[in-house]
C-alpha cells in the first residue's frame, strides 16, 4: 500500500479490525518513511449479475441507481440513511447469493418493493406505482389493501 502522504512504497499494518458487519476489514497503517498514519478498508470483490431490461437490454448493476430509486421514492418520509444503507446492502447481498449472471430488472424490482415495504408504505407505494405503470385508482386501492393484510 502506498503512503498517501508522501507515496513511498512501504507501510505496515498497526491494528486490523472488522467493520460494515464484518463485510471489511479496517486496518491502520503507518508509513515506513514519514510516519504518517493513515486507514485503509478491504472488501471482497464479489461480481454482482448484470441487469435484463424490459427492453432486453442488458447493463452492469448500478448501485448508485439503486440507491437513487429509493430515495426518490423515501423523499421527505421519515426514513433514516443508515436504514436505507442496511436495505441497499441485503439486496447487493441477495443478489450474489443468488449466483446468477444476469437477471431481469422485473426481480430487482420486487427486491426493492419487499425492502420499501418494510422501511416505509408510503415509499413502497410511491415506487410500486411508477415500478408497475398503475393506470387507475383501483391498483392503488389493491396495493394499498395488501399492506393492511400485512
Amino acid at each position: 500500500m502506498r503512503c498517501p502522504f508522501c507515496s513511498a512504497q512501504e507501510t505496515r499494518v498497526i491494528d486490523s479490525r472488522l467493520a460494515d458487519d464484518g463485510s471489511q476489514v479496517r486496518r491502520r497503517r503507518e508509513c515506513t518513511q514519514c510516519r504518517e498514519r493513515f486507514t485503509t478498508y478491504e472488501s471482497a470483490e464479489l461480481s454482482l449479475p448484470s441487469i435484463i431490461k424490459r427492453d432486453h437490454t442488458r447493463e452492469p448493476f448500478q448501485e448508485k441507481k439503486l440507491r437513487a430509486g429509493m430515495q426518490r421514492a423515501l423523499e421527505k418520509r421519515p426514513v433514516g440513511s443508515d436504514a436505507v444503507e442496511a436495505a441497499i446492502t441485503r439486496i447487493k447481498k441477495s443478489l450474489m447469493t443468488m449466483g446468477e449472471r444476469e437477471i431481469p430488472a422485473r426481480q430487482l424490482g420486487e427486491m426493492v418493493m419487499q425492502e420499501l415495504s418494510v422501511l416505509d408504505h408510503v415509499a413502497y407505494v410511491r415506487f410500486a406505482s411508477v415500478y408497475r405503470s398503475f393506470q387507475d385508482v383501483n391498483e392503488f386501492t389493491e396495493v394499498i389493501e395488501g399492506l393492511k393484510k400485512q
